[in-house]
């Protein structure tokens, strides 16, 4: 005998959609700035900044160790700069079609290595500037490593770069009893 409180028959249905919001003019928005990826820009140009005059005043800067510190602070400064106006000016949702999340997944997981190997070399030389290079080098490694984490982290949750998705879950459930 079936459980009289217990439906013989039992149906979910489960519908997902997805509404994204892009605007593809072009627009000043300072705004970004405040968020936790603007932040770790900003601080990312700031160090890759400082290890770079770390290392140009040192007597040393034509040394190999100064030389690729330099490359990979100024090329992480150049990109970072570059994404940071592209986000600032909605470049980024203007080209929607381009996964920018995974080349900043990339670019920062890369950037993370990179700098730990230029602090790594800067630290060992024995040079005061190089030294402080050093320091400001393994803050920007644990800066882009955080970074890219986070990149990391959207990627996988499918969110998009710049721009608005929101996702609506609509759950209908059916019962019926059986017939006797």
């Amino acid at each position: 005998m079936a459980d009289p409180g217990f439906p013989g028959q039992h149906t979910t249905t489960t519908t997902m959609t997805s509404n994204t919001t892009i605007q593809t003019n072009t627009r000043f928005d300072p705004s970004y700035i405040r968020t936790w990826h603007g932040i770790l820009k900003c601080a990312q140009i700031v160090l890759n900044l400082l290890g770079f005059i770390c290392i140009e005043v040192s007597g040393f800067s034509f040394h190999s160790r100064g030389s690729y510190f330099i490359f990979v602070s100024m090329t992480g400064f150049w990109f970072t700069a570059l994404l940071l106006l592209f986000y600032l000016f909605h470049l980024i949702e203007k080209f929607y079609k381009i996964p920018w999340l995974k080349i900043e997944l990339v670019f920062c997981a890369l950037w993370t290595l990179m700098y730990l190997i230029a602090a790594c070399l800067a630290a060992t030389f024995g040079v005061e500037a190089y030294s402080v290079a050093a320091f400001f080098g393994f803050c920007a490694m644990v800066v882009y490593g955080g970074d890219a984490f986070l990149k990391f982290r959207a990627v996988k949750g499918g969110q998009l770069a710049q721009g608005e998705r929101v996702i609506n879950k609509e759950t209908t459930t059916t019962a019926r009893s059986p017939a006797y």
